[in-house]
C-alpha cells in the first residue's frame, strides 16, 4: 500500500511514536528451560530490531506515514537498525539522532511453553524524547507509554488522537494516580493484568467499565482470548476472539494488535472490525519469528484472506467460519499488488534486496 506525501494542510505524520530501539536475538521452540550448568538447542533463532521498533514496523506495514523519535547507538547494531528501518521499512528516523559512545540495546528473548523469557541489557539515551521532537512535526495520531516521558502532550494540544498504553509495573503498587494522565487521550490499551490492577477490579469486564469513564475508546486485550472494548463515541462494545493459530513467538503482537487498532481507527472502520482486524494481525505475527520483522504487511492479509477462500471451498468449517468473520477485508485490501516484507534472519542480515514499500 503506497501512501502519498502529506500537503501542505495534512500532519507531517499519520503516526508518530517514541522510545528506545533494541537489538532483538530470539530463539524459539525450546524443549526446556535454560538452567544453570546446561545448554540447550533451540529449533529456531531470528534477530531483529525491536523495542519501539515493533510498533513502527507494524504501522509502516499498514501503511501509514509512520515517524520514529528514539536514540541509535554508535556501533554497528545502531547503523543495522537504522538502515533496516528507514531503507527497508520506510519509517521517518530524521528526529532519531546517533549517540556517540552510547552502544545499542539488546535482548536475548527465548520462547517456550507458550510463552518467553527475556534478558536484556542497555542504558537510556543521552536526551529524552521531549528534547527530540521538532517543533514542527505534526501528526494525526501518537502511541504513547503513560509512564514515560510526555513528550505527546504538544502533539495532542495540536489535535493529534492519543492511543495510551503503559507499562508493567514491576513495584506491584500499580498506582491508580496514573489513570489521571488519560485525560484528553482518546484511547487506552491496557492488557487484562495490568486493567484489572489500575482499577483495583476483579474481572477484565469490570476494569474494561471503568476505564470507559476516562476515555473515548477503551481496549483490554485479554491473550489468548481476544480482546474486548468499548466505543463511547459511538455507543459500540466489542468482543473479539484471538486468531487460532501455532504460536511461534510472541514477541510484537500487542504492538501488532495496537497498530492495527489505530489503522482501523484513522479510517473510520466500526469497532468490531477494527478490533477483528488488529486479533488478525497479531495472530499473523506471532506465526513468525522476531517482533518487527514478524509484523505482517497488507500482502500477508491478502495471502491469509485467500487461504481462506481456498480451504472454505474444501469444506473447512473454520475457513467459513472466518470469511464469515472477516467479510470486510475485500472492502479495505488495498488494490493492486501488495507489497513484500521481510522476516527476521537467524544473524544480522545484509541489507534486504526487496523493493521498498513506498
Amino acid at each position: 500500500m503506497t501512501t502519498p506525501p502529506p500537503t501542505a494542510t495534512e500532519p507531517t505524520f499519520d503516526v508518530l511514536v517514541a522510545g528506545m530501539v533494541f537489538v532483538d536475538v530470539v530463539f524459539t521452540d525450546l524443549p526446556t528451560p535454560p538452567a544453570p550448568g546446561t545448554e540447550v538447542w533451540a529449533a529456531g533463532m531470528g534477530s531483529s530490531p525491536g523495542g519501539i521498533a515493533n510498533l513502527a514496523v507494524a504501522l509502516a506495514r499498514l501503511g501509514l506515514r509512520t515517524g520514529l523519535i528514539a536514540g541509535f547507538g554508535d556501533d554497528g547494531y545502531g547503523e543495522w537498525c537504522r538502515q533496516v528501518l528507514t531503507g527497508q521499512e520506510g519509517i521517518d528516523t530524521s528526529m532519531s539522532p546517533s549517540f556517540d559512545n552510547w552502544h545499542t540495546p539488546v535482548t536475548v528473548s527465548m520462547a517456550y511453553a507458550g510463552d518467553r523469557a527475556m534478558v536484556t541489557h542497555g542504558h537510556d539515551a543521552p536526551l529524552c524524547t521531549s528534547r527530540l521532537l521538532r517543533a514542527d512535526a505534526t501528526a494525526r495520531a501518537v502511541i504513547a507509554e503513560l509512564d514515560g516521558d510526555p513528550w505527546w502532550q504538544p502533539l495532542r494540544a495540536a489535535g493529534a488522537l492519543v492511543f495510551a498504553d503503559v507499562g508493567w509495573d514491576g513495584t506491584g503498587a500499580w498506582d491508580p494516580c496514573i489513570l489521571d494522565r488519560l485525560a484528553g487521550c482518546h484511547c487506552f490499551m491496557p492488557n487484562h493484568r495490568e486493567a484489572m490492577a489500575y482499577t483495583r477490579t476483579r474481572t477484565p469486564e469490570e476494569a474494561l467499565e471503568r476505564l470507559a469513564d476516562r476515555v473515548p475508546c477503551a481496549v483490554v486485550t485479554l491473550g489468548a482470548e481476544g480482546a474486548i472494548a468499548v466505543d463511547g463515541t459511538t455507543g459500540e462494545w466489542a468482543r473479539v476472539p484471538a486468531l487460532p493459530v501455532r504460536a511461534i513467538d510472541p514477541t510484537g503482537a500487542g504492538d501488532c494488535f495496537g497498530a492495527a487498532l489505530v489503522a482501523g481507527t484513522l479510517a473510520g472502520w466500526p469497532l468490531d472490525v477494527r478490533l477483528k482486524f488488529a486479533a488478525l494481525t497479531a495472530g499473523l505475527a506471532v506465526q513468525q519469528f522476531g517482533g518487527a520483522l514478524a509484523a505482517p504487511g497488507w500482502g500477508d492479509v491478502a495471502d491469509w484472506w485467500a487461504l481462506q477462500r481456498r480451504l472454505a471451498a474444501e469444506g473447512d468449517p473454520e475457513a467459513r467460519q472466518h470469511l464469515d468473520d472477516y467479510g470486510f477485508l475485500p472492502q479495505v485490501l488495498p488494490a493492486g499488488e501488495p507489497a513484500r516484507v521481510r522476516r527476521a534472519d537467524a544473524t544480522i542480515a545484509k541489507f534486504a534486496h526487496l523493493p521498498g514499500p513506498r
